[in-house]
C-alpha cells in the first residue's frame, strides 16, 4: 500500500501529550496491580439527572434529526446569556456576542485561527495548556510564553514581553483558573492584562474551562468579561465539561466582543460541524439549573484537595495552598526531573501523572495530578507513593 507523507504543518506538530501518556500507560502490566490514572482532566461523575432526562427526551424530537444551525438554537444562546448575567453580571447579546460549538477545544483553537495572521505572535504563559502552543503552528504564527512560576504566584509579568514581540502580536491568551498550575485570577491580573492589551491593540482570549472550581467550596473564580473593559477587548471560552460533568457531550461556547465572535463564526462555518440538537437542548437545561443543583457535584473537588494535601503533608511533600481547578501542581522531589518522576511513579506504583514539561519548558520541576479520581483511588495511589519513600 502506498505511504503518503503528511503535510509539513502536520509534521511540525508534536505528538499529543495525553496520547503519549495513554501509550505509556498501555505498556504497563496491570494484571497484579491496576493502573490508577491521576492524569485525566475528565470528570468521572455523571451529569445531573435533570440534564440526562432532557437529553433522553430531546433525542426523540423530530427537529433534532435534521442539520442544526451553525449559530446554535436561539434557546441555548439565550440560556448562555442568562447564565452569564446570573453568574457574572455580564450582559450578552445572544445573536452577536455568543458562539456555540463542539467543546471548548474548538474555541481555543478557533479564535487564534480566526484572528492571528501568519508570522504574528500568540502570547500565552509558560507553562500553559499545550493547545495554546500548538495552535500557533496551525495558524502559521509564532508563540511566546511569558514565564510564570512560584516566585510570581504563577501570574504573568506582561512588561517582560520584548517590545518587538508585543508589537508583532495578534492575540493574548489567558487561562485562569490556570491549567496546569491552579493559579487563580485576581481583578488586578485581569486589569493589567487588559491595560497591556490595549497598549498594543490586542484582543484577549481567556480559556475559562475551570470557571466553577476555585480553591474552596463556594469560592467561585472571576470572569474576564466581568472586569471593566473585558467584553470590549476580549472573549471567554466556556465548557460544560467541568461545571456540569458533560465532558463526553462536547458542548462549549465563546462569549464577548462581537467582532471576535463574528470572525470565529465565519471560520466555524468552513471548518467545523454543528452541535446535535438534542445536546443543545440538554445544554439549555444545564445552564438553567439552579446553583443548588450543581454545587454538590463541584464540592467534591475542594474536599478531595484537602484530603490530598493532608496526605502530601504526611509524606513531607510540599504543596502550594490555594490552588484552583481540579488539579494539583506539585514540585518533584530532589533528584528527579519531571519526566523521571512520571516514569518512576508509573513503573513502580502504577500511578499515571502528567510531567510538568508537557506544558512547556517552564513546567520542569513539577508534575500535575488530577482530583477526578475517586476517593478510594486517590487513597490507594498515595499509599503506593508513600511506599516509594520519595522524601526520606
Amino acid at each position: 500500500m502506498p505511504q503518503f507523507a503528511a503535510a509539513e504543518l502536520v509534521n511540525e506538530l508534536p505528538s499529543n501529550l495525553f496520547g503519549v501518556l495513554e501509550k505509556m500507560a498501555a505498556a504497563i502490566d496491570t494484571r497484579n496491580k491496576p493502573l490508577i490514572d491521576l492524569s485525566s482532566g475528565s470528570p468521572r461523575q455523571p451529569a445531573p439527572a435533570a440534564i440526562i432526562a432532557e437529553l433522553q427526551e430531546a433525542v426523540g424530537r423530530p427537529e433534532n434529526h435534521e442539520y442544526p444551525s451553525f449559530w446554535g438554537k436561539p434557546q441555548v444562546r439565550q440560556a448562555i446569556a442568562d447564565f452569564y448575567q446570573r453568574q457574572y453580571g455580564v450582559t450578552l447579546d445572544p445573536d452577536t456576542e455568543i458562539a456555540v460549538f463542539h467543546g471548548s477545544h474548538i474555541g481555543i483553537t478557533g479564535v487564534p485561527r480566526a484572528l492571528v495572521n501568519p508570522g504574528q505572535y500568540i502570547i500565552a504563559t509558560d507553562p500553559c495548556f499545550p493547545t495554546f502552543r500548538n495552535v500557533a503552528k496551525q495558524a502559521q504564527a509564532q508563540f511566546w510564553g511569558i514565564p510564570v512560576n512560584a516566585e510570581n504566584d504563577f501570574v504573568p509579568d506582561f512588561d517582560s514581553v520584548p517590545e518587538e514581540v508585543a508589537r508583532n502580536a495578534g492575540l493574548l491568551v489567558l487561562n485562569y483558573p490556570h491549567n496546569p498550575t491552579g493559579a487563580l485570577a485576581t481583578p488586578e491580573l485581569f486589569a493589567d492584562a487588559l491595560a497591556w492589551a490595549q497598549r498594543y491593540q490586542l484582543p484577549v482570549l481567556n480559556d475559562f474551562a475551570y470557571a466553577a472550581i476555585g480553591a474552596s467550596e463556594g469560592g467561585a473564580p472571576i470572569s474576564l468579561l466581568a472586569q471593566p473593559g473585558g467584553k470590549e477587548w476580549g472573549v471567554e471560552t466556556y465548557t460544560l465539561s467541568k461545571t456540569f460533568n458533560m465532558a463526553g457531550w462536547r458542548f462549549g461556547f465563546a462569549v464577548g466582543n462581537a467582532s471576535i465572535i463574528q470572525a470565529l463564526k465565519k471560520l466555524h462555518t468552513h471548518s467545523y460541524s454543528t452541535v446535535f440538537g438534542a445536546v443543545q437542548d440538554a445544554a439549555t437545561a444545564a445552564l438553567n439549573l439552579a446553583d443548588s443543583d450543581i454545587d454538590p457535584h463541584l464540592a467534591v473537588y475542594p474536599r478531595r484537595r484537602t484530603l490530598v494535601e493532608q496526605r502530601l503533608a504526611q509524606l513531607g511533600w510540599p504543596v502550594r495552598r490555594g490552588q484552583g481547578s481540579f488539579f494539583l501542581w506539585l514540585e518533584v522531589p530532589p533528584g528527579f526531573t519531571s519526566q523521571q518522576l512520571t516514569e518512576h511513579l508509573l513503573q513502580q506504583a502504577h500511578v499515571l501523572v502528567v510531567p510538568g514539561t508537557g506544558f512547556g519548558p517552564g513546567g520542569e520541576g513539577y508534575i500535575r495530578i488530577s482530583l477526578t479520581a475517586s476517593d478510594a483511588e486517590l487513597g490507594e495511589a498515595f499509599d503506593r507513593i508513600a511506599a516509594l519513600k520519595l522524601f526520606r
